[in-house]
């Protein structure tokens, strides 16, 4: 596969995955957090509930680094094409729903979103690179 179409493929499923590791932390905060399944539909969290969304959004920003990153690992631009798209998708969400969060919340997911996509991207990078150095140096000590 040309690098170009891999780079618009790893994009298309970090995207694809943000919303997929989203979705699926979501439903154990329905059951678990009190009172979240009651809330989300009016939006009216508490603090405990707005941090574990927070969180969800951060660990779903690291998984779609990471799943841009595996499919196209020469691509640097990727994971930050992944960030900068949720951001404009998020944006116009944010400003409609302005009122219904303090700053802080909002600031805090809209300016870590892109940053986190990168960071999941530079963590697996690293990770597969520890992984094939120990592999060697394993292979290595065989001899």
């Amino acid at each position: 596969m040309k690098p170009v179409w891999r780079t618009i493929l790893s994009v298309c499923v970090g995207l694809i995955a943000w919303m997929v590791v989203a979705t699926i932390l979501n439903f154990p905060l329905r059951v678990w957090l009190p009172g979240y399944a009651e809330a989300e539909p009016a939006m009216e969290f508490t603090l405990t509930m707005k941090i574990a969304r927070l969180l969800i959004g951060g660990f779903s920003s690291l998984a779609a680094g990471a799943v841009a990153r595996v499919i196209a690992p020469a691509s640097r631009a990727a994971p930050w094409a992944v960030g900068v798209i949720l951001l404009a998708l998020f944006v116009p969400e944010h400003v409609r729903l302005w009122s219904k969060f303090p700053v802080w919340y909002h600031l805090t997911f809209l300016v870590t979103l892109a940053p986190l996509v990168a960071l999941g991207a530079t963590l697996w990078s690293r990770q597969t690179a520890a992984g094939e150095r120990s592999a060697s140096s394993v292979a290595e000590s065989g001899r």
